[in-house]
């Protein structure tokens, strides 16, 4: 996973503690990862969305083309990814129409959607349950959990711990 997040790291054009930025990737990563113990989705898609799915993004404003170009940068690196067709389609997915507000979706897509809608409180947005996708995600809980987090922009310490990153966004073997 460090040789693809250095390689998606090497061509993000935003700021890397941006409200689109590792931050929030790893928030992404972390809500995932507590809905898929509930959903049952596929831990990898889920696990490669959080750092795809904002990765082309060219500003931290309104920018619709970011989830396809996003899928469509997924897809150059799809050897290295080591997903199956299947998985890797529920990727593409999930990146392309992330922000297009839906709901109906495999078990996989709708973790990921509902993961990234989570931490929507970093840009003001109070999660609507009714935007949700899974029941994991709308459980109370699991939006004032979620949402504590995005407000406060909370820095997960999976970025130093399985990342390597410094703090400052640095890989500490560039050093």
């Amino acid at each position: 996973m460090n040789e693809l997040l250095n390689t998606i790291l090497a061509q993000y054009a935003l700021p890397l503690y941006g409200i689109h930025g590792i931050s929030h990737w790893a928030r992404v990563l972390e809500n995932g990862r507590r809905l898929c113990k509930v959903t049952g989705a596929q831990l990898e898609v889920v696990e490669l969305f959080s750092i795809l799915h904002d990765s082309k993004r060219d500003n931290e404003g309104v920018d619709y083309r970011h989830g396809a170009l996003g899928a469509e940068y997924a897809a150059t690196l799809r050897d290295a990814l080591e997903l199956s067709n299947d998985h890797f389609d529920l990727l593409y997915f999930a990146c392309a129409r992330h922000t297009d507000g839906l709901t109906d979706a495999d078990i996989t897509v709708q973790t990921c959607w509902d993961a990234d809608r989570l931490d929507l409180g970093r840009v003001g947005i109070h999660p609507s349950p009714g935007r949700l996708c899974t029941d994991a995600a709308r459980d109370p809980a699991a939006i004032a959990w979620a949402h504590q987090r995005a407000q406060a922009r909370f820095i997960p310490d999976l970025i130093i711990r399985e990342w390597g990153l410094k703090p400052d966004g640095k890989n500490p073997l560039d050093y």
